[in-house]
């Protein structure tokens, strides 16, 4: 039998404890009791971000984006994609950084779509610019490999 994971729920932030090999088995927070994870990226906050990106086993790839950013929203449905692909090996989440210039700031974000993927809190690959379907599984590959 494998560790159990540590996997903060989107919802609600309760962290929950998931036996690895039950991870793929549609996993619901114990306090909210929603699905952990839905195909779909988490829309972080200043209020989840660290919650998110810091508490949990899981890598997390973060979309840093922008509404009036055009390759940012032909981007957004290679991402959405990629979610329902990544889950729940690795967690997606996007961050508006109009609504959240502040956590822009905290990453030194310039240009836009820019990935960060983090682990426990700390980033360990970055990626600027937007990509098609396979330059994001590449992307991703890549980096999982080297963390």
């Amino acid at each position: 039998m494998s560790m159990p994971l540590n996997i903060p729920c989107p919802h609600c932030g309760a962290l929950n404890r998931v036996p690895a090999e039950r991870i793929g088995e549609q996993p619901t927070c114990g306090r909210c009791r929603q699905a952990l994870f839905d195909g779909h990226p988490v829309e972080l906050t200043a209020t989840n971000f660290d919650a998110i990106t810091s508490r949990g086993d899981l890598p997390v790839l973060v979309d840093f984006w922008a509404p009036w950013c055009g390759p940012c929203v032909g981007f957004a449905p290679v991402f959405v994609q990629a979610a329902r692909q990544f889950e729940p090996r690795l967690r997606l989440a996007k961050l508006d950084t109009e609504a959240q210039p502040q956590l822009a700031q905290r990453f030194h974000i310039r240009s836009i779509p820019t990935l960060i993927m983090f682990r426990q809190g700390r980033e360990i690959s970055r990626q600027t610019g937007a990509l098609n379907s396979a330059q994001l599984q590449q992307f991703v590959h890549a980096t999982l490999a080297q963390a």
